[in-house]
């Protein structure tokens, strides 16, 4: 079936995103599309993020049971379920539990590979520009994660979290004074329609 999407891109700096209208009817047809197949993994851009706006998301991140914790990384692995798993943010009948902005950089970039928007001529600024953004969110990462390292601090150091925590948004909002000059080169927000065809089930790529 050939259908039409809305697919809109939002300009936020480090916090952009993509939004797909497809997603409210995924043609997966299994209740959780591409949260069946992802643990989300939040670095020190998502962890300042939270701090800023959201403090009390962090809190509940880390009350969670079933953590990756590393150095500077937490990955909430997801939970097995029928022929797949899902998400530990994924409710039934609301999608993900978090707002785009809360949510880590692959969440909010990805769009399944059927829509295959990278391939269109007249999104090659938006494919540019989030391609430039997450080589920088990850150099960011790794720089901010190496200066914490260097001061001897770790999440996996539960006593001293929140001293990491208050270091990494010092160094945050350091690193960030000065805004990346790629990110001014695209709108707030732009909107395209596409035609694709549809397949369904498990026929459709995640």
């Amino acid at each position: 079936m050939l259908k039409k999407l809305a697919l809109t891109f939002h300009n936020q700096g480090l916090r952009s995103y993509i939004e797909l209208d497809l997603c409210a009817e995924c043609p997966r047809q299994d209740d959780k599309g591409c949260c069946g197949y992802y643990s989300p993994v939040f670095y020190p851009c998502d962890f300042a993020y939270l701090l800023q706006h959201k403090p009390e998301v962090l809190d509940y991140i880390f009350s969670l049971d079933n953590l990756t914790i590393l150095d500077a990384s937490v990955t909430v692995n997801n939970r097995p379920e029928g022929q797949s798993y899902r998400c530990s943010f994924h409710s039934k009948t609301d999608g993900c539990l978090l707002p785009q902005a809360l949510r880590e950089s692959v969440c909010r970039h990805f769009v399944c590979p059927g829509v295959a928007w990278e391939k269109e001529g007249k999104l090659a600024h938006w494919k540019e520009f989030f391609s430039a953004l997450t080589d920088y969110e990850i150099e960011l990462n790794n720089r901010i994660a190496g200066i914490l390292k260097e001061k001897g601090l770790s999440l996996r150091e539960e006593k001293r979290r929140d001293e990491f925590l208050a270091e990494l948004l010092i160094h945050f909002e350091q690193e960030t004074a000065t805004t990346a000059p790629f990110l001014a080169k695209c709108p707030s927000l732009e909107k395209y329609f596409l035609f694709r065809e549809l397949q369904y089930g498990t026929d459709w790529p995640l």
